[in-house]
């Protein structure tokens, strides 16, 4: 029997026993403790309101609950002193992102390039944004039921690294990936997803955004992944559009809201804006000679933040690359034809641009008069100011070494200074001595704090290298009566056909159905070869890049 086979047979076992178990539960908040619910929603990950209420939901393997969850909130400075889990230093996180206009393409044999995976310090988190992914209706739908080919690269080449796939995000051609590096997966909570159309009037979404946020380390970070209207005589409406999405897209978190409630929000994508009044023979000659600075003040983008103050809150590097549309595909050569109108006529020739942006903004202070009357109302702002993320921006490049597409894809290095409000998870979790696939093991876990815990809950044993939370060899079902107590330790019995006979390097994980995340990982362990393997001649597979 496959492994695959033995974990659909072991799915099918808990499910049958988790049928006939007359009452799962979510942990109930403490008396007094103010409450709201969250569950799912088209478009949005999760949703709040402001009463108590039972709230039916869908599980990660298909199967549904009754649950009732604590409110989310954000620690504010007297919750912090009070645990005494606020950090006195600082640290540093690097931050990578790519956003890649990809023109239908099927990905490249190789995007280690893209990636910069020997880079020093390390990066810890990826987010990828693409734009024009191929969303023809039977290639959409079969993405659907499976990754696409996109999501499949970056995984293969990320996984090896310790990479793990947090979240993503789809709306026809646009994309949005996230990785982390495993060790911060238990840090990085109340993650959604969402998504505006802006194409044929809001119908259609060829053209808008998606976008996720979080908390890291609790620190509150968004990032939207753009497409906005294209042609060179759009660009009020490009400005239009990006204002109505920042407007438009809502969180069901009742501090952050919006995309720019948030602590750092990067908007990034392909947004269009295209270099005006230049004529094509000094484009040419100012690209060629390296005088890039020649053409930024006829860029549409930098004149629109000199009128538009929503703008003027962004922050972008310098553009001291070249235009990254448009281009002949699998060349260095721009595409200067003339495009064929939507009548049929040629319209004038193409002009090289900087079609391909990252930006990002600080949520800007309070002003002190505004200060006590919005504490009364939120924690966010006491914690923003006075315990801020610093974002410093290290690379602006692109890289025209690919050529699948008509546009170059742009890489923004950053690094991200922060006080971290927690750094203990939510869950610790162990095996317990030596397992093998001769013998039953044991596991240990213990809740460490109150957090949305609920019976459907499950472990995951997972092979290093693993790619995302779903991506396990096997799972176990947390204890199926009343939910633990704080720091009590629960003890798992694992049935010795449930562990993988070849062995290997593994984590174990502890998957919240409610907050859609792995909130516990264990540290790294060896499972010992079965003697039953070398009787039956099993092969050590190479698993996501790894033997």
């Amino acid at each position: 029997m496959s492994q695959h086979d033995k974990t659909n047979k072991v799915l099918s076992r808990h499910l049958a026993t988790r049928r006939g178990t007359a009452e799962n539960k979510v942990r109930e908040p403490k008396t007094g403790q103010t409450i709201n619910t969250t569950g799912l929603t088209k478009g949005k990950e999760v949703q709040s309101v402001d009463s108590p209420a039972e709230v039916f939901i869908i599980c990660a393997h298909g199967v549904c609950s009754f649950f009732r969850t604590p409110r989310e909130t954000h620690t504010d400075e007297a919750v912090i002193m009070s645990t005494g889990r606020f950090q006195i230093g600082r640290d540093k996180f690097r931050l990578h992102m790519v956003t890649w206009n990809v023109a239908t393409a099927e990905p490249p044999e190789d995007v280690t390039s893209l990636l910069y995976l020997d880079v020093q310090p390390p990066t810890d988190i990826y987010v990828i944004g693409l734009q024009e992914v191929n969303a023809r209706p039977v290639r959409f739908i079969s993405d659907l039921l499976m990754e696409d080919s996109w999501s499949h690269i970056f995984m293969n080449t990320l996984a090896p690294r310790g990479f793990v796939k947090v979240t993503s995000v789809r709306m026809q051609g646009l994309l949005l990936l996230m990785f982390a590096k495993q060790i911060h997966l238990p840090y990085i909570r109340n993650f959604q997803t969402t998504y505006t159309r802006t194409g044929i009037f809001g119908y259609w979404g060829n053209k808008g955004a998606v976008s996720v946020r979080f908390s890291f380390y609790g620190h509150m970070i968004c990032f939207l992944n753009c497409h906005l209207a294209a042609h060179m005589n759009y660009a009020l409406q490009r400005v239009d559009e990006f204002e109505y999405i920042l407007e438009s897209q809502e969180f069901d978190i009742s501090d952050t809201p919006h995309v720019l409630d948030h602590k750092v929000a990067f908007c990034f994508g392909d947004l269009n804006f295209r270099i005006a009044d230049h004529g094509l023979h000094f484009l040419r000659s100012s690209i060629n000679s390296g005088r890039l600075h020649l053409l930024w003040d006829k860029d549409q983008l930098i004149t629109m933040k000199k009128k538009e103050p929503f703008l003027q809150e962004f922050e972008e590097g310098a553009l001291n690359f070249k235009p990254t549309y448009k281009f002949v595909r699998n060349s260095d050569t721009y595409d200067t034809s003339s495009p064929k109108t939507w009548l049929g006529f040629n319209g004038k020739k193409r002009k090289p641009a900087w079609t391909d942006r990252i930006l990002w903004r600080i949520k800007p202070k309070s002003p002190p008069e505004e200060e006590e009357d919005e504490k009364a109302l939120t924690s966010t702002d006491g914690g923003q100011n006075k315990y801020p993320i610093m974002v410093t921006q290290e690379k602006y490049v692109s890289d025209m070494s690919y050529g699948v597409s008509d546009h170059k894809p742009v890489i923004g290095t950053f690094s991200l200074e922060l006080r971290k409000y927690f750094d203990t998870p939510l869950v610790h979790i162990s095996p317990v001595g030596v397992w093998s696939g001769d013998q039953n093991g044991l596991l240990n876990y213990t809740i460490q704090e109150d957090f949305m815990s609920s019976t459907w809950d499950w472990i995951g044993l997972y092979k290093v290298g693993f790619k995302s939370a779903s991506d396990y060899e096997t799972f176990y079902w947390v204890r199926q009566g009343d939910l633990p107590e704080i720091n009590e330790v629960i003890q798992i019995s694992v049935n010795k056909d449930e562990i993988p006979l070849l062995g290997g390097q593994h984590v174990l994980g502890y998957y919240s159905t409610n907050m859609q995340s792995l909130v516990g990982i264990s540290d790294t362990f060896n499972i010992m070869e079965s003697k039953r393997a070398a009787t039956e001649g099993l092969i050590p597979e190479n698993i996501n890049g790894l033997n």
